[in-house]
């Protein structure tokens, strides 16, 4: 997606009306009135199909036998319409918009805290460093009991609930009356609103001597700077090598990519170009001098690294910059745009398609899947079948000579397979009813530990007794669980359970670091920036 830039749509109604009722053909609507049969909509002097939505409204408004809300309607129309386009245009109301805005810069007013509901109370789980909550001496392990005047334990209080009430204009004051250590508070403590800003860099770190790790959660406003900032680090303490991380990475801002792109590359390289039928062909280009040009780099993909991120893992690729491992991304290579409406809403609209250096377009193919066209609340999901099919016919030799395909996604020079238990019917059960978190958060929270994150990261491994509760812990609650299942999912539980566990006492990069243990895309990312070992005569 690209930032929108200055196509601020005063005249936003008309420029959308004409590019979307231009996809409408039909006959002017005539109203048959018992007193007045045969009245046109169309004024006189107006015949342009792109005045015809307008028409419609204002003869519902003035006509109709009910009272209206006109905006629901007119946005329903648009929603319709826009998302018969592709599978990736949209069309936001406000409060979408505002939300996209701000996980896409990072940024948001409010107090910075992470809560868990635990058998419906609020219990802190998380705080940004240095934010409003921690210097007002909210501390991990509270347990919220009410937010200004509403109590929100015992009354199973929905998260968008919480947020209303917890975010809000900068130096306002929330006040939250909380328990902590089994007892409530005497006195309550007053949060001044502020701005947080949240890294898009879920984790940095030196993996092991000579090999930095660095896990981008999306491609925001400032990713590029932060990206910057965090090789440099690495580089101070000693990285040559590194992993990068853009598994699950549903992609981010175009422009940001192409400068996370750059600082691989020493000279000014072709990283990607874009096209559309009102879109020039445009080449976009590296640098020169990035901050890691030289080093041995893996890059890990996974089917839900999209957009950005394919366009970073392509241009790598394409230049044999990197190796990529993991399996194939999802198959995004449209360019959306940002056009706002002055009510806060905004189109995000396909301009162009892109296509990686050797000149490959990775979109999968899409076409439209009449039969999910059952009902209202359905009408718009699931819409566009996709299919991950390579095109065979179209292959792209890099300068070293590996062949590659266009279409359905980046394949990966090295393939991971599937988990099949992580994948798994069961153990998808387990995630989305947050067992694992609740099993943590009511055995484990009761003291912070006294030891460091280093010797909870070399030393702490979950006691088998501890698997064995949890089993029951599941039965308890319904899930039942084979002896074969039991051992098949040990690890993978075990690994969640740890993670959660550091990123409780130690922060979020805690959890990563926790994970990356017992990571199967890891270890084989470490075997192409090991050093070979030396032979010697016998």
């Amino acid at each position: 997606m690209q930032k929108g830039t200055g196509r601020n749509l005063f005249v936003a109604a008309t420029y959308a009306a004409t590019l979307i009722l231009g996809l409408i053909l039909g006959q002017n609507y005539v109203a048959q009135q018992n007193n007045n049969p045969g009245v046109s909509l169309v004024p006189i002097g107006f015949s342009d199909n792109s005045y015809k939505i307008q028409q419609v409204l204002d003869l519902l408004a003035n006509s109709y036998v009910d009272s209206i809300n006109l905006d629901s309607l007119q946005n329903g129309a648009i929603n319709h319409i826009i998302s018969h386009l592709d599978p990736y245009s949209s069309y936001l109301v406000p409060n979408e918009t505002k939300n996209q805005n701000e996980v896409l810069e990072g940024t948001f007013e409010g107090i910075g805290l992470d809560f868990f509901n635990l058998n419906d109370t609020l219990l802190v789980v998380g705080l940004v460093s240095n934010g409003p909550a921690e210097k007002s001496g909210v501390k991990v392990g509270d347990r919220i009991i009410r937010i200004d005047t509403t109590y929100v334990s015992g009354r199973n209080i929905g998260q968008k609930v919480v947020d209303r009430l917890m975010r809000g204009k900068k130096g306002s004051i929330v006040n939250l009356y909380v328990n902590r250590n089994n007892s409530l508070m005497n006195q309550l403590i007053k949060v001044k609103r502020d701005q947080i800003n949240v890294s898009s860099i879920d984790a940095s770190y030196i993996l092991e001597p000579q090999v930095g790790y660095i896990k981008i959660r999306r491609f925001g406003l400032k990713t590029a700077d932060e990206f910057k900032t965090a090789i440099t680090e690495l580089k101070k303490q000693g990285a040559t090598n590194l992993i990068l991380d853009l598994r699950d990475n549903g992609g981010g801002y175009f422009h940001i990519a192409i400068k996370v792109a750059s600082e691989f590359f020493a000279n000014k390289n072709l990283l990607v170009y874009t096209q559309g039928a009102h879109e020039t062909k445009r080449e976009y280009f590296s640098e020169g001098n990035g901050s890691f040009a030289n080093g041995k780099l893996v890059v890990l993909i996974n089917e839900s690294s999209a957009s950005a991120s394919e366009i970073v893992a392509g241009a790598l690729q394409d230049w044999d910059r990197a190796t990529i491992v993991g399996r194939r991304s999802y198959g995004k290579g449209i360019v959306q745009e940002q056009f706002d409406f002055l009510d806060g809403s905004r189109i995000n609209l396909s301009i162009s398609r892109y296509y990686t250096p050797l000149g490959r377009s990775i979109q999968r193919k899409y076409t439209a899947n009449w039969s999910n066209m059952v009902d209202y609340v359905s009408m718009y999901r699931g819409l566009w079948a996709l299919d991950t099919t390579y095109n065979s016919n179209e292959i792209f030799k890099t300068l070293a000579g590996r062949e590659l395909f266009s279409g359905g996604g980046i394949k990966p020079d090295v393939t991971i397979n599937i988990d099949s238990n992580a994948t798994s019917l069961l153990y998808q059960e387990i995630i989305k009813s947050s067992y694992i978190e609740q099993f943590v958060y009511e055995r484990f929270t009761k003291k912070l530990p006294a030891y460091s994150i280093e010797n909870f990261l070399q030393g702490y491994r979950l006691p088998s007794e501890e698997y064995n509760t949890f089993i029951q812990y599941l039965k308890q609650r319904g899930v039942a669980i084979s002896d074969r299942k039991k051992q098949d999912l040990l690890k993978l539980i075990q690994s969640d359970i740890e993670a959660i566990v550091g990123r409780y006492y130690f922060g979020r990069e805690a959890y990563f670091k926790v994970k990356n243990r017992y990571d199967n895309y890891v270890d084989i990312g470490l075997q192409f920036l090991r050093p070979i070992p030396a032979r010697t005569a016998s």
